[in-house]
């Protein structure tokens, strides 16, 4: 049966951590405000979608959208390395099912990557920030694009966020461990599955 797998990109395909808290760190430089003092605070904005977590630190988005103005052309995207163990298994779930992309980083910043990899034709498509910012949101359009129910549908992520978006969108849960959040806080969230190594993902394709 062909299945609808949704892949997160940060944590799940790129090893992307320690760029993203330079990124927060040049943000706060810019619009005068820290975004997160320590890595525990950068974490907890993944505890929810990142773009509503930031909104309840008070943090205005039309603002820190125009200090990535300024920020964005500073930043080389190029320098993030991929989990290169997920490649072959994604190769091997394309050939049976539809991949797509749901992240709240932008279209061109995956594209970008995932084309240094020659990846990007596995995937169907690329739902990033620049399409809606709710990832609930995200997961309901792939589903009715494509025509596959919830049990069809698979939603791989790293973070507790990433869990509670996908289970309010009622599809399958996958966490994953090598990406941002440990197992433990992973737990708090009860995915349906978790998941040590990309080829893990195999046996949901059977």
């Amino acid at each position: 049966m062909e299945k609808l797998f949704l892949f997160d990109f940060d944590g799940v395909i790129v090893d992307s951590l320690e760029f993203y808290e330079e990124v927060a760190r040049l943000y706060s430089e810019e619009i005068g405000r820290t975004i997160a003092r320590d890595r525990e605070e950068f974490m907890d904005l993944y505890d929810d979608n990142f773009y509503v977590s930031i909104r309840k630190r008070g943090f205005d988005l039309e603002a820190l959208g125009r200090a990535a103005k300024t920020v964005a052309p500073r930043l080389d995207h190029t320098t993030i390395e991929a989990f290169e163990e997920c490649f072959p298994v994604i190769e091997k779930l394309a050939g049976d099912h539809i991949l797509l992309i749901v992240s709240s980083n932008s279209r061109r910043t995956i594209e970008l990557i995932l084309s240094k990899y020659s990846c990007i034709e596995c995937f169907r498509e690329i739902l990033g920030a620049d399409f809606m910012y709710s990832k609930v949101k995200k997961i309901r359009h792939a589903m009715e694009k494509w025509r596959k129910t919830p049990e069809e549908t698979y939603f791989i992520g790293d973070t507790t966020g990433d869990i509670r978006e996908a289970k309010a969108a009622g599809v399958r849960t996958v966490a994953v461990t090598w990406g941002w959040h440990s197992r433990s806080r992973l737990e708090t969230a009860h995915p349906d599955h978790i998941i040590e190594t990309p080829a893990e993902l195999l046996a949901l394709g059977e």
